[in-house]
């Protein structure tokens, strides 16, 4: 697609709103709720018949709610929560009692709120691994707090000359000054190293490495081995929902309940939604950004645009590239995607039961399944998992992270039922020699056969199943490449560099057109802070220009 250019139309366009936001996943939304409550007549346009993007509540089975995609609230950052005052409508995030690790060889690790116990289910296995918890647990933790403030904050233009940017520069310098030298050190061995090197540090039993492991390949063309990992671990490391570094949550009826949460705060502080509206292009006239025009030819204007897309949406779909500064363009063109996760859900006629920690008669005992189910027992079964992807196929033996959320929020299932979100790596949105239309069932079969590995007789409480592939996910929700991070995770396509050199502050070089998706700092998850951090820079650009 191409920009339109809005010198072919009247001079006298009106402006029927003040700013559009074009996509009406939680970014977008998080964006318009910042600019309506600021006063701006906001407009977000949605291309789906639902808003939420890739956190969407669906039922493709009657009575069985499904995450179709994103199902946890992972990073979701507190100032929103109270920004936005989403608890006045309906915000109510569910915390995960516990954290269930199959160790592949019938035993278990059972993690949850209860710090002491934590430690005495680690001792079972591993006394050293034990006596080195609180010390993994407190070196990960300086490290978030050093990196936090840049992760809540927009980054400073290293290449900018003006004062402001000078001064952001100088913030940032002052800032790591006052970061003690051991600290820094780690700060770089997550940034640029694996996660297998940091975990070596600590642990020893294979089983205890793999839980922790688990958080550093979620969504990445990465192995545990693989350099890059580290940061993929400290990134999802950055949750807080009970006031804890590292905590995630539910919410109630799943991300898509979430996103129905930040609809109506945006349209409670004045926005407009529009469902079924696919934006052609973004229209421009002496460039600069004057509206959008839809798909159906209609147009709509504002001197305002916001595009929660990714960056190849907004940069290479929306506007004319040839409008776009060549290294801007080229840096676009070079981001990785390479999406390599899928989903797996499944509507199931009962619990499934581990053999090792059966229910009890009176239908009790299923405090593992009160939160994260973790299928990749040890660091070196999640490598060999990866391997397939290097060579363009996916997982025979995949990991698995996996949910069942009607345990923690039973309205999402009838009586006795359950629905369970699987996500699957690794899926690579690219197969040698093969599609995905003619590998679906077959994946689906092979993640059904590790559960069933894991949970004798998984097979037999099969409802119904959804496979959702990377080519689904770009399909529906418009991510690249299925990428659910709107651009993979590397330190090349990180901070200064989210999404390209000169870029990461939310602007673009159109006046008056802005990004605000998961592509911009900080990155992926359901975490807001593109929403609000662009939210930010699009008002301190205007009350500049008063």
């Amino acid at each position: 697609m191409t920009e339109r250019d809005g010198a072919e139309h009247p001079a006298d366009l009106v402006t029927a709103y003040d700013a559009i936001v074009v996509g009406g996943g939680h970014n977008g939304l998080v964006n318009a709720a910042y600019l309506a409550k600021a006063g701006l007549r906001t407009l977000v346009l949605e291309q789906r018949d639902l808003v939420g993007g890739a956190a969407v509540t669906e039922q493709p089975v009657p009575g069985f709610s499904f995450t179709t995609f994103s199902y946890a609230l992972s990073l979701l950052r507190p100032e929103i929560v109270h920004e936005l005052d989403l608890v006045r409508h309906g915000f109510l995030p569910l915390m995960m009692p516990s954290s269930f690790h199959p160790t592949g060889d019938g035993g278990y690790l059972l993690l949850g709120d209860d710090h002491d116990q934590n430690v005495q289910e680690i001792r079972r296995h591993c006394p050293h691994d034990a006596d080195a918890y609180d010390r993994y647990h407190h070196d990960l933790d300086r490290v978030v707090q050093a990196v936090q403030p840049l992760f809540d904050n927009p980054p400073p233009d290293v290449f900018g000359t003006d004062p402001d940017d000078q001064a952001d520069v100088a913030w940032l310098l002052k800032h790591l000054g006052g970061v003690d030298r051991s600290v820094m050190h780690d700060v770089v061995r997550l940034l640029t190293g694996s996660a297998a090197d940091w975990l070596e540090d600590y642990f020893r039993h294979e089983a205890v490495k793999g839980f922790h492991a688990s958080s550093s390949i979620i969504g990445s063309k990465v192995g545990p081995m693989s350099p890059g990992s580290g940061l993929v671990l400290l990134f999802h490391k950055m949750g807080q929902h009970d006031g804890h570094l590292g905590s995630w949550a539910f919410h109630k009826g799943g991300n898509g309940g979430f996103t129905q949460v930040l609809a109506r705060a945006a349209t409670a502080f004045g926005a407009e939604i529009r469902l079924g509206a696919r934006v052609a292009s973004v229209l421009t006239r002496e460039d600069r950004a004057v509206g959008v025009a839809l798909e159906d030819g209609a147009e709509l204007h504002a001197p305002v645009v916001v595009s929660a897309l990714d960056p190849r949406r907004t940069f290479l779909d929306l506007v004319d590239p040839r409008r776009l500064p060549s290294e801007l363009v080229d840096s676009v063109e070079r981001m990785r995607f390479r999406g390599v996760s899928a989903k797996v859900n499944f509507a199931l006629d009962g619990l499934p039961v581990f053999p090792a920690l059966p229910p009890r008669p009176d239908g009790g005992g299923v405090d593992h399944y009160g939160g994260f189910l973790n299928i990749g027992p040890t660091i070196e079964y999640v490598e060999h998992a990866f391997d397939a992807a290097k060579y363009g196929w996916y997982s025979e033996r995949p990991f698995i992270d996996a949910a069942i959320q009607s345990v923690v929020d039973p309205d999402m299932a009838p009586p006795g039922k359950h629905v369970m979100s699987c996500f699957v790596q690794y899926a690579p949105y690219e197969l040698r020699g093969s599609d995905w239309e003619a590998e679906r069932d077959r994946f689906g079969d092979t993640a059904q056969a590790v559960l069933e590995s894991h949970f004798p007789g998984f097979g037999d409480l099969v409802l119904h199943r959804q496979v959702v592939t990377p080519v689904d996910i770009e399909r529906v929700t418009g991510l690249t490449e299925g990428n659910i991070f709107a651009g993979e995770l590397l330190a090349p396509q990180m901070y200064f560099f989210r999404p390209a050199p000169g870029w990461s502050r939310y602007r673009t070089p159109i006046a008056g057109y802005y990004q605000c998706g998961s592509g911009t700092h900080p990155g992926g998850c359901v975490i807001g802070s593109p929403g609000r951090l662009a939210g930010q820079r699009v008002l301190r650009d205007l009350a500049a220009a008063r």
